[in-house]
């Protein structure tokens, strides 16, 4: 996929920043509930429709080790506006975003972190069968463990933008609040990576017009999913593991790093990696 990236400042004025952190603090403080949880991915993706009614409820919930006002957060980079077209749907096949990829390629979606416990296991078996993924990051997870980001971004792996606190449902939230965790998440993650990201996911993949709007004003595009092993509610690691080994050419499959226990995740994909590659298929990343 191609990339153009505007030149950007290297720096903001203290009362923005007080202003982004107090959004901030209220997006998080809604975002929370009476149990100081949020929720978060995974609803089905395949539709870019209202989410769904309040009676299903979350789909998983989501407690974010960072504080929810992050500190030394003076003189971020303000994101690049290099907009791009305006999508009605995400993207759910690696070829409807890289059409020239290799036919028998998957992409492995990582969300939710980083997370100091499980994101550097993650990286480890990455590296140990030379796998590149996408890692959607959370903006006040990214804050917090910006080495894990340069991390991420030195082996090789694209990062995308996941919201900076996470809220669901995403696309209720007005369009200022919709910009504005999106937005952020851009200046969190340039300031940890020297990069911009060019993808976006949504918590939940909950979308509306009003999103889509607010990823290409950023210049992304919007990422979904077509595997989901539901690997957030730990429905046991030979679960999670038997619905990604199930996929086929051409899906992006959806993980998590961070949000809660994610030792299943991992267990799961010590055997998923080798048995995919062993299948022949090549891992793209977005």
């Amino acid at each position: 996929m191609e990339e153009q990236r505007a030149a950007h400042p290297t720096g903001r004025s203290d009362d923005v920043t007080r202003r982004r952190l107090i959004a901030w603090t209220a997006a998080a403080a809604a975002a929370f509930g009476a149990g100081g949880t949020l929720t978060a991915c995974s609803s089905s993706p395949g539709s870019a429709s209202a989410p769904p009614p309040p009676s299903e409820g979350p789909s998983d919930s989501f407690s974010p080790t960072a504080p929810t006002e992050p500190p030394g957060v003076l003189g971020l980079p303000d994101p690049s506006a290099s907009p791009v077209a305006v999508r009605s749907k995400p993207v759910f096949k690696v070829h409807d975003l890289l059409p020239n990829a290799p036919s028998n390629a998957v992409a492995l979606t990582i969300d939710d972190g980083p997370s100091r416990r499980y994101t550097p296991e993650v990286l480890q078996l990455l590296r140990k069968y030379d796998v590149r993924a996408t890692f959607s990051v959370v903006g006040i997870e990214a804050h917090a463990d910006k080495d894990l980001i340069r991390q991420i971004a030195a082996d090789g792996h694209t990062l995308a933008n996941h919201t900076m606190t996470h809220p669901q449902p995403f696309s209720r939230r007005s369009e200022a609040q919709i910009q504005q965790q999106i937005a952020d998440t851009q200046s969190v993650v340039v300031d940890a990576a020297g990069a911009e990201p060019k993808l976006f996911r949504s918590p939940g993949g909950d979308w509306s017009p009003a999103v889509f709007a607010a990823v290409a004003k950023y210049g992304m595009t919007p990422i979904d999913w077509d595997v989901d092993p539901r690997d957030w509610s730990r429905p046991g690691t030979r679960k999670i593991s038997e619905k990604l080994l199930a996929a086929k050419p051409g899906d992006i499959l959806l993980c998590h790093d961070g949000g809660g226990d994610r030792s299943q995740t991992v267990e799961a994909l010590r055997t998923v990696l080798p048995a995919l590659k062993a299948k022949g298929y090549s891992f793209v990343t977005l």
